[in-house]
């Protein structure tokens, strides 16, 4: 899709946001006119010091919580005004989340927990199972696939639960700290499988991570202070 200048429409674009909460009497500004634009296979990473309110800002972009003002729009179409039933609708085709801890489904297997999100969407089981299939392997995991969470290694875990973030082919994917409960090695290699699979199969990406090597490795770092997002160079980022 192009808007009228010809480029593409941006997967996600957030306008003006602004986010208070209440401490006593004390109004405290997590977000102050917030805006960012993030493309198809970009892989964005967000910055910023803790407390700044990255998962406020990644729950207000999943449409998870409301924000004071400001516009969000997913491929051309705004969100804020939508009601909690099109919300859902819309997380469950249009988005993936990858969190900090994979919240696996402990019961079932890496396969099964990446195929059960396409079912519940309509996708057959075959054409689920092939996908899933597909995914996992992509990320080093064939040889994994029947073993359940406890069963693989906490990097293993991660790739299964990117890949379920991804099995039903979202336009955006939220991811906060990803790496962030992984060794240094097994990060890396998490990371690496991350951003693979966002410029192979062209969805937009938001990443939160406190990791400046990793963020500096990504297609473009935005800082959050003071309620306000800014693009930096690598090297800037802290």
């Amino acid at each position: 899709m192009m808007d009228a200048s010809n480029r593409p429409t941006p997967i996600l674009r957030l306008s003006g946001l602004r986010r208070s909460f209440h401490q006593g009497l004390r109004e405290i500004k997590v977000l102050d006119g917030a805006s960012i634009e993030i493309f198809p296979g970009q892989a964005v990473a967000l910055v910023g010091p803790s407390g700044a309110g990255k998962s406020t800002l990644l729950h207000i972009a999943g449409l998870l919580e409301s924000a004071d003002g400001g516009s969000v729009a997913i491929d051309g179409r705004e969100c804020m005004g939508l009601s909690d039933g099109e919300r859902t609708r819309v997380r469950r085709s249009e988005m993936g989340f990858v969190y900090q801890f994979h919240q696996l489904l402990p019961e079932f297997s890496a396969l099964e927990n990446v195929v059960i999100p396409q079912m519940i969407l309509g996708r057959s089981k075959r054409l689920a199972g092939e996908r899933a299939t597909s995914l996992l392997s992509s990320v080093g995991l064939a040889e994994r696939l029947h073993h359940r969470p406890a069963e693989l290694s906490g990097g293993e875990q991660q790739r299964t639960a990117i890949c379920r973030a991804l099995a039903n082919q979202p336009r955006l994917l939220l991811a906060d700290e990803p790496t962030g409960n992984l060794d240094p090695r097994t990060s890396e290699r998490v990371f690496e499988s991350l951003v693979e699979l966002i410029h192979r199969t062209g969805v937009a990406a938001l990443i939160a991570t406190h990791n400046h090597d990793l963020a500096a490795r990504m297609d473009r770092i935005i800082r959050l202070a003071d309620g306000h997002l800014v693009e930096v160079t690598p090297g800037q980022a802290a």
